[in-house]
């Protein structure tokens, strides 16, 4: 017979897990690897569980992660940040592994948080190689910079590494490419993605290996997911800027790249765009609301596995 719907709190770290039964005040621990975790997830059964609640720990927490949602629960991958600020609100300014687990247990309760889409094996492998990608790029981009001051006795070293690096984006480039044209579902929704002006085969990529929500949620949900949803900061009769935050950086980047792409090739991105400068907006609040818009008729898109049309 199953047991009243709860909500479960683990605290990632490398090593070990850290569970939260919330209501409950003892924390129960599993070692962070494959027997560990079948452990602890043998233990979530004959529960109804309505979220379990996991902070997002430098990758420590993707095969517990992934395993759970593989089985079907109810995962929820949460911002440090975010999890902190509700912590500090509530009063809470100790910070130890198992009072994050109680934390992230009432978190789940509180803000019910968005349960995370399952990726696919496929997703899975590409997202892994989109992310060497990104990290490689970001490497190669600190030598260039580092090649301009550098001190003519470590020039060689700095170009060698170069050399390599360019090698090495250009393998895993391959890599994906060979695994894209893999799948002939996946290859339709790229080209389905690719066909609206400004979005090019890196950001496709990245948006159905980082936002498997993409054509599931709605346009607020989807906006919220990659941060460039705007929020208010009023008070009284006071009315401030409206902010973008939080959300997936990795997705947001690429859409900043696509839209600013797709203010000179797209013509409804560019045509609203010119409004919204033609009405006094700032470039970067009017760049921001097109990666808004240029993310809602991508998620419209896949929702209704429509390609782009002028008209």
């Amino acid at each position: 017979m199953k047991s009243k719907t709860t909500y479960i709190g683990i605290d990632v770290s490398k090593e070990k897990l850290d569970v939260a039964w919330q209501g409950e005040r003892k924390v129960k621990q599993y070692q962070n690897n494959a027997k560990g975790i079948a452990k602890m997830i043998a233990g979530f059964q004959g529960n109804e569980i309505d979220r379990i609640v996991v902070e997002a720990t430098a990758g420590f927490e993707r095969q517990s992660v992934r395993e759970m949602l593989q089985l079907g629960l109810p995962v929820a991958l949460i911002n440090p940040t975010r999890v902190r600020r509700y912590a500090q609100a509530q009063g809470q300014h100790a910070k130890t592994d198992a009072l994050d687990a109680h934390v992230l247990a009432d978190f789940g309760k509180a803000m019910r948080p968005d349960i995370w889409q399952t990726k696919s094996d496929l997703e899975e492998q590409i997202g892994l190689r989109i992310t060497r990608r990104r990290q490689l790029i970001g490497i190669r981009t600190e030598e260039k910079n580092r090649l301009t001051t550098a001190h003519p006795d470590n020039i060689p070293g700095i170009k060698r590494h170069l050399v390599w690096l360019n090698s090495e984006i250009a393998n895993v480039e391959e890599e994906i490419e060979h695994l894209a044209q893999s799948d002939p579902v996946l290859q339709e929704k790229i080209a389905c993605l690719q066909s609206v002006p400004g979005v090019g085969p890196v950001t496709a990529l990245t948006l159905i290996a980082e936002m498997p929500e993409l054509g599931l949620a709605n346009r607020k949900q989807i906006a919220a997911l990659a941060g460039v949803a705007p929020y208010n900061r009023d008070s009284g009769n006071r009315t401030g800027r409206r902010h973008t935050y939080g959300g997936r950086s990795s997705v947001r980047s690429v859409l900043y790249l696509a839209a600013l792409s797709a203010t000179r090739h797209n013509p409804k991105i560019k045509e609203f765009y010119q409004r919204l400068l033609a009405n006094g907006k700032e470039k970067k609040v009017a760049l921001t609301a097109c990666m808004r818009k240029l993310l809602v008729i991508l998620n419209a898109m896949a929702r209704d596995q429509k390609t782009w049309q002028v008209a």
